[in-house]
């Protein structure tokens, strides 16, 4: 397999380590990563999906039983102390140790509910989290395959997993990535498809280039820091130099649609965010123009 580029920081000297194929060398490889980019595992979907429905349906069973209960409760034939009993979860438990199978059929039954109703719901809570990790970047699949795959001498691809493990990685779709880098803005994302070659931080003998997110993250602050002033004083140093009222104007609204652009692209800004941060830039533009207007009058 060819040149791998991954987000995974690492110690040069570790990675040189020869690791014995296997469970062994994909620990290394996961845990080798710093940023800790490649804790990359098995959702099991169609499971979780499956387990779902059988705990719906054996939910569904107990209520049926439940209302048949109440039902039979209701009826003319049952006594005033089964009713009683409708009434008080203790007298019900106290009617049940004193060896009333009707009763003791329904406390086992409500415990039966609490015990399942539990496991359901917990299991829903665990899923909704599940459904809002999201599965690991193209790059980094790559790279976990990269790892897991080997070739022979024939240069036939094989599984340094065997058994039903030996394609445990073989699609993206069922894949969960427990610590997502975050949001990426597109200069961190031209960066990483891009300039990777500028931020490896380490090299396995296998090829696999490792890129440091950390230095990622830190170029494109002082960018966008970068950018952020030489805007604010091209636009000052313009309308300075500038002397038409109506010019003056018209490079306000540039820099403002300029400025704009630059924080759409910059950074990760919601529209909310994007609109005051534009907004708070040609307050202080205005308030330029106005002094110098003012000054020339």
């Amino acid at each position: 397999m060819g040149r791998k580029n991954t987000d995974i920081e690492s110690d040069a000297g570790k990675l040189e380590i020869q690791t014995l194929h296997g469970y062994p060398s994909l620990t290394r490889f996961i845990t080798s990563d710093h940023d800790r980019t490649t804790l990359v595992f098995r959702r099991f979907d169609d499971l979780a999906v499956r387990n779902l429905l059988y705990l719906q349906s054996e939910l569904a069973e107990l209520k049926k039983k439940q209302e048949s209960f109440d039902e039979e409760d209701r009826s003319i034939k049952a006594g005033r102390e089964m009713k009683g009993c409708a009434m008080s979860w203790l007298k019900s438990q106290e009617m049940a140790k004193a060896g009333d199978a009707k009763q003791q059929e329904r406390v086992d039954l409500a415990k039966d509910i609490r015990v399942k109703l539990k496991e359901y719901r917990e299991a829903l809570l665990f899923e909704s989290t599940m459904a809002s990790i999201k599965p690991p970047p193209k790059r980094t699949f790559e790279a976990i395959r990269h790892a897991l795959y080997r070739k022979d001498d024939q240069n036939n691809e094989y599984s340094i997993l065997t058994g039903s493990s030996q394609d445990m990685y073989s699609s993206n779709d069922d894949l969960v990535l427990l610590n997502h880098p975050g949001e990426q803005d597109r200069l961190t994302q031209f960066m990483h498809h891009y300039l990777p070659v500028l931020f490896t931080s380490g090299r396995r003998t296998d090829d696999t280039v490792y890129i440091s997110e950390k230095r990622i993250t830190r170029v494109v602050s002082i960018i966008s820091i970068a950018m952020a002033v030489i805007l604010l004083l091209v636009a000052i140093i313009s309308l300075h130099i500038v002397s038409r009222p109506a010019t003056k104007i018209a490079l306000v609204a540039v820099f403002m649609v300029v400025f704009a652009g630059s924080v759409g692209l910059l950074t990760t800004a919601k529209r909310s965010e994007i609109f005051a941060a534009t907004a708070a830039y040609a307050a202080v533009l205005v308030v330029f123009v106005s002094g110098n207007l003012s000054g020339s009058n």
